[in-house]
C-alpha cells in the first residue's frame, strides 16, 4: 500500500509543531466526556485524529492526544489553538478570502469568543456539548479553505470535518455543513457518544455547528415573548401590559438561559434564576444582564417581596440549585405564578443538571470520577425536582418546559406520573411546552421566528442604522405581537444586548423578513453600511422537526417525522443561500430533533435581493404549509392569504372534519 500518497500543499496544516497552548485563569473548561473506550477503540481515535497531522509529528502528538482522549473523553487538539489568549469575531476586512468567505469567519469566531462561549478551549459554544467544531485542527482547516474558496465552489463540511471545496456555481451555497446525522438503527445518545469520541461526530446544537450564534442575545426576544405571553395566557394579563408584580421562577444562566434574566427585565417582571456554577452568574452581572445576586434565600425572598411591592423590574441570581430554591418557596408558601427550567437536560448525565445536595465543582469531580454515581444523583434530583414542581402548580402557578427536554429527563428517571397517559411519552405531559401553549400558535404558525442579523463592520454605527430601519417597517398597530416587536427593537440598544460582534435579533415574519432585509441590502449598496450576514436560530417555524419542542404543537400524528427539516435543508441550498446547515439534536439531545439553519451574506448586490425573495419566502412558508395542513388555526389562515397574494407558488390547503360526526361513526361501529 502507497502511504506517501501526493498531498495539496495548499490545504494541509503545517510541518512544523505550534507551541502548547497556555490556558488562561478564570476560564471555563468543559468536564471530561468520560473515557470508556477499549485498546482498539483508543486506537482508532488516536488514528483519526493524527491524519490531520503530517506523519513527522506523530510520535509527539500522539502521547498529547492520548492524555487528552483519557482526561477529556475527547481530542480536542489543544496545540493547534491559533492563539493563547481571545478569538473574537473581527472586522471582515481583517479575513483573507472572498467577501462571503470572509463572512463566515466573523461567525466562527465570533462563536468562540471569551465573553461568547461556554467553553471557548473545548469549542463549545452553548448548551453543554455544542461545538462550532471537533477540534483545533478542523478549525485551522476550515479557516485555511475560506481564504482560498472561489465564488463557483462549496465547501463541505461534515461534523466538523472540512470534506473538501468542490466545483460548483456562483449561484450555489458557499459552505453545506451537517452535524451529528446518523443512521436510525445507530440514533442515540450512546452510539453518538461513542462516535463523538472516536472523532467521527460533532453535536452542533442549533447554532453552534451552524456559526449563527450571536450570544444570549439570539434567545431574548424569543423568551420576552414567551414569559409575556404565558402572563396573558395562564394569568390573564391584558395585552397592553406587562409583567409588572408577577414572580417568574427558573434556572440557567448559561449561553441560552442565560437570556431569561434580561428577558424578564424587559417583560417587567420579578425573576429569580437559580445557577449552580458560580462564573455564569458572574459573567451576568458583569455584562449588565443580572440585577442582583445572592446565595441566601431569606434575603433572594426579601427582594423578590420588595421589589414586587415597588412594581420594580428585576433578575435575582440565585447561587445555588434549583430544587433548594423551589423547596424553600413552597415550605414558606411563597405564591409563584410562573415557573420553567432551562437546565441543560438534553446533556443531563453530561454535566448538564447538576444533582441537588452537591455543588456544581463536587459534580464536576463526582461525573469525572464515577459517571454511574453521577446518573444516580442527578435521577434522584429530578424526581425532588419534579416532586417540588408539582406542589407548586397544586397550589396555583403556572409550570412549562422550555424545550431543554426537562420533562422527558423526568420520566427517565423513572417519574411516570408526568407522563398524560402515566405510561409512556406517546401522548406528551401533564405540563405544557412553551412551544405547545405559547411559541407555537403565536410566532411559527404564522411565520414569525428568531431573524437575525451580523454587522460585519463590528461599527455600532451600522447595528444603531438597521435597529433604525426595522423599526420603520413595523407597524404596532398590526396586533399585540408586532406591537411586542416594535417595543423590542426600539429598546434594543438601552438593553444593552449585543454580547460579541455587532449582531441583533427580531422575531418577524415572512413579509417582515424580506422587507427588512431587501431595505438593509439597499443600505448596503448604497454604502451607508458595511456588508451584513442574515441568519436565524434553527428554533424557527419550518427549520426543526423536534416533538419535544418546535413541533410540539403538531396534532396530526405526524410531529415524530423530520420531513420538513430535510426539505428546509434542501430548499435553502436550491436557492443559493450562503451557509446551509442540518443537525441531529439541538436543544433536546442526540435522536430527539432535526434541525437546520442557513446565512445569506447582503453585499448590495441584485443576487442577493433575489436570494432574500426567494429564500427568505420558502424558508419560511415551507414551515407555515406543514404547520397548516396539520390543521393548525392560524397557519391555515396565513397560508390562504399567502395563495391569494402570490401567483408563483400555492399551499395545499386542508378540508376540517366535523369531530362529533366521527366520534358518533367510530363509537357505532366498535
Amino acid at each position: 500500500m502507497d502511504t506517501n500518497l501526493p498531498i495539496s500543499k495548499k490545504f494541509k496544516l503545517p510541518d512544523k509543531l505550534p507551541d502548547r497552548t497556555k490556558f488562561r485563569p478564570g476560564i471555563r473548561r468543559a468536564p471530561s466526556r468520560g473515557y470508556n473506550l477499549n485498546s482498539r477503540e483508543t486506537k482508532l481515535a488516536l488514528k483519526n485524529a493524527l491524519r490531520y497531522v503530517p506523519e513527522k509529528l506523530h510520535s509527539e502528538l500522539a502521547p498529547e492526544f492520548l492524555e487528552e482522549l483519557k482526561s477529556r473523553g475527547r481530542i480536542y487538539g489543544y496545540r493547534y489553538r491559533p492563539v493563547d489568549g481571545n478569538i473574537i469575531g473581527k472586522p471582515v476586512d481583517q479575513y483573507k478570502g472572498i467577501l462571503p468567505a470572509r463572512a463566515l469567519q466573523v461567525n466562527i469566531d465570533n462563536n468562540l469568543d471569551f465573553d461568547v462561549a461556554l467553553y471557548p478551549y473545548e469549542l463549545v459554544t452553548y448548551g453543554e456539548t455544542g461545538q462550532v467544531c471537533q477540534n483545533w485542527m478542523q478549525y485551522r482547516l476550515i479557516k485555511k479553505y475560506l481564504e482560498e474558496i472561489k465564488e463557483d465552489q462549496t465547501l463541505v463540511v461534515s461534523s466538523g470535518h472540512p470534506l473538501g471545496i468542490f466545483p460548483s456555481s456562483e449561484q450555489a451555497p458557499l459552505v453545506i455543513s451537517t452535524n451529528g446525522l446518523m443512521v436510525g438503527k445507530w440514533d442515540n445518545q450512546e452510539n453518538f457518544d461513542k462516535l463523538a469520541a472516536l472523532g467521527c461526530s460533532n453535536y452542533g446544537q442549533m447554532t453552534a455547528g451552524g456559526w449563527m450564534y450571536i450570544g444570549p442575545q439570539g434567545i431574548v426576544h424569543g423568551t420576552y415573548i414567551t414569559i409575556l405571553n404565558a402572563g396573558r395566557k395562564y394569568l390573564g394579563i391584558p395585552e397592553d401590559k406587562d409583567l409588572e408584580g408577577v414572580y417568574y421562577v427558573t434556572s440557567g444562566l448559561g449561553g441560552m438561559s442565560g437570556a431569561q434574566a434580561k428577558a424578564v427585565e424587559i417583560a417587567g417582571g420579578v425573576g429569580v434564576i437559580a445557577e449552580v456554577d458560580y462564573s455564569r452568574i458572574k459573567t451576568r452581572y458583569e455584562q449588565g444582564w443580572l440585577g442582583k445576586v445572592s446565595d441566601d434565600l431569606a434575603e433572594i425572598a426579601q427582594w423578590m417581596e420588595e421589589s414586587k411591592q415597588e412594581g420594580e423590574a428585576v433578575s435575582i441570581g440565585y447561587h445555588g440549585n434549583i430544587v433548594d430554591l423551589l423547596e424553600y418557596i413552597d415550605q414558606n408558601d411563597i405564591e409563584v405564578e410562573l415557573l420553567s427550567d432551562q437546565t441543560s437536560c438534553h446533556a443531563a448525565y453530561a454535566g448538564g443538571y447538576t444533582p441537588v445536595g452537591v455543588s456544581f465543582e463536587e459534580g464536576r469531580e463526582i461525573l469525572k470520577k464515577d459517571p454511574k454515581k453521577y446518573r444516580k444523583l442527578v435521577d434522584q434530583s429530578l424526581r425532588r425536582h419534579f416532586k417540588v414542581l408539582k406542589s407548586l402548580t397544586d397550589k396555583g402557578g403556572y409550570f412549562w418546559d422550555y424545550g431543554n427536554k426537562f420533562m422527558a429527563s423526568v420520566f427517565d428517571a423513572g417519574v411516570k406520573e408526568i407522563a398524560k397517559n402515566k405510561k409512556n411519552t406517546d401522548r406528551g405531559f401533564i405540563w405544557p411546552s412553551y412551544v405547545e401553549d405559547i411559541m407555537g400558535p403565536i410566532c411559527f404558525d404564522r411565520g414569525f421566528g428568531p431573524f437575525r442579523w451580523v454587522c460585519l463592520s463590528r461599527k455600532d454605527e451600522d447595528l444603531q442604522k438597521t435597529d433604525k430601519l426595522a423599526m420603520e417597517n413595523i407597524d404596532p398597530s398590526r396586533s399585540s405581537l408586532h406591537r411586542d416587536n416594535h417595543h423590542w427593537i426600539a429598546t434594543a440598544e438601552d438593553n444593552q444586548l449585543v454580547v460579541g460582534t455587532k449582531a441583533r435579533i427580531l422575531y418577524a415574519d415572512e413579509e417582515g423578513r424580506i422587507k427588512i432585509a431587501l431595505k438593509f441590502n439597499e443600505l448596503v449598496r448604497k454604502g451607508e453600511i458595511g456588508p451584513i450576514l442574515l441568519g436565524r436560530d434553527h428554533h424557527d417555524t419550518g427549520g426543526t422537526d423536534s416533538p419535544f419542542r418546535e413541533t410540539a404543537n403538531i396534532y396530526d400524528g405526524s410531529r415524530t417525522t423530520a420531513d420538513m427539516s430535510v426539505q428546509c435543508f434542501g430548499g435553502n441550498i436550491a436557492r443559493g443561500m450562503t451557509l446551509v446547515v442540518l443537525s441531529n439534536g439541538g436543544g433536546v439531545g442526540i435522536s430527539n430533533a432535526s434541525n437546520g439553519g442557513n446565512a445569506i451574506l447582503l453585499d448590495g448586490s441584485e443576487r442577493a435581493d433575489k436570494v432574500v425573495k426567494k429564500g427568505l419566502s420558502w424558508d419560511v412558508m415551507g414551515g407555515v404549509a406543514r404547520r397548516s395542513w396539520a390543521r393548525n388555526e392560524n397557519a391555515r389562515k396565513v397560508a390562504a392569504e399567502w395563495n391569494k397574494n402570490n401567483q408563483e407558488g400555492h399551499i395545499t390547503l386542508p378540508y376540517l372534519t366535523d369531530e362529533a360526526f366521527l366520534d358518533e361513526l367510530i363509537r357505532n361501529n366498535q
